[in-house]
């Protein structure tokens, strides 16, 4: 991404969006009961009270009622049936690549078959996008995280602590452009989860071999245990690395998460919070809920003079809806430079 002269000026910035991520599947209920939903309704009402707040992308994970994440597809169409009926201007961003939560206390965190997995391009009502990972990586979630972010949850428990540590990512490139297909097909936005700029190289060649025709919609998930770590060198590294039509979201864990999103918020970039990916204010005196992350946000990005997007303006600035016919096309809207045509010398550029 190029930053001339006036970048940092609210006015050259697209609005901010925010993504919010209020189920929180790795949390049980007893580590936040005030602000972790259990009943469909409850659920609902919490992408309600979201959206109210200024989110306007809601990363989707759906509970059972007894606390656990479910695996039941009939429980992801019954909650987005429900979040559509009362804010159909959402966008409704299904955590596609992992399920998080454990089946039962104690055991490891599991991933769902390839088959299952594919089976996300089949949701209805449908979803406006779908996360996926790109290339199989470890993903210790708790790597980063400090004995006082646990302290008193579920995940100092030795078991969970011991799953969440133990977490791998299956992305391997003939699953990945499978599901890209599949997703696309149905009218499925694509959503990278990218935790390194060799991930983002990975997708940049996908999309050259004209086998990944979507505008490159992107998260940085610098999260430690196999992924960047959340410092001002790996982030900037990975954004000269992203071409400057692509839409970057920056995402970390834990306290990290508020000076984070400080940095997207002033580098014209966009930022998710939520219970997901942070259970705490900053000096740790008290949990604070999505809807309070996300009203913090509002409130520093307008103080920036940088406004929120609403829900339509969202979607125009992270192009729900578009796909791409080639590589050429792809490589155009994205920013990349444009293939090397046969014969071809010296150094390519955008006509």
């Amino acid at each position: 991404m190029n930053f001339q002269d006036g970048s940092l000026f609210p006015e050259n910035q697209d609005k901010l969006v925010i993504t919010v991520a209020p189920y929180g599947p790795e949390w049980m209920p007893a580590d936040f009961p005030e602000d972790i939903p259990l009943t469909m309704d409850e659920q609902v009402q919490k992408a309600v009270d979201c959206h109210n707040a200024g989110a306007t992308v809601l990363h989707l994970h759906v509970r059972e009622l007894d606390g656990h994440g479910s695996k039941r597809l009939s429980k992801f169409n019954e909650l987005i049936a429900g979040i559509r009926a009362r804010v159909p201007e959402l966008i409704i961003q299904v955590g596609g690549s992992i399920s998080f939560a454990p089946e039962g206390d104690g055991e490891a965190a599991k991933w769902l078959s390839d088959d299952t997995r594919h089976m996300l391009a089949e949701l209805q009502p449908r979803p406006d996008q779908v996360t996926i990972a790109i290339n199989s990586n470890q993903m210790n979630v708790v790597e980063q995280m400090t004995e006082a972010d646990i302290a008193g949850t579920s995940l100092a428990e030795p078991a969970m602590y011991r799953a969440y540590r133990e977490m791998t990512i299956p992305a391997g490139p003939e699953w990945v452009e499978e599901h890209i297909r599949r997703l696309s097909a149905k009218g499925i936005q694509t959503h990278f989860q990218l935790a390194n700029i060799t991930q983002l190289e990975t997708v940049e060649r996908m999309m050259r071999r004209g086998v990944c025709n979507v505008p490159l919609i992107l998260t940085w998930v610098a999260i430690g245990g196999g992924f960047d770590a959340p410092n001002l060198y790996n982030l900037a590294n990975f954004v000269r690395a992203v071409p400057d039509g692509a839409v970057l979201t920056l995402e970390t864990s834990m306290l990290n998460v508020l000076p984070l999103n400080m940095m997207a918020i002033a580098m014209g970039l966009h930022v998710r919070c939520g219970i997901e990916d942070n259970i705490w204010t900053q000096d740790r005196k008290a949990k604070l809920g999505s809807v309070k992350q996300i009203e913090q946000l509002v409130r520093i990005s307008r103080e920036f003079g940088r406004e929120v997007a609403d829900a339509a303006e969202a979607r125009r600035i992270y192009r729900i809806g578009e796909f791409y016919k080639n590589a050429d096309e792809t490589l155009a809207k994205n920013g990349f430079a444009p293939n090397r045509r046969h014969g071809q010398r010296g150094f390519l550029q955008h006509a």
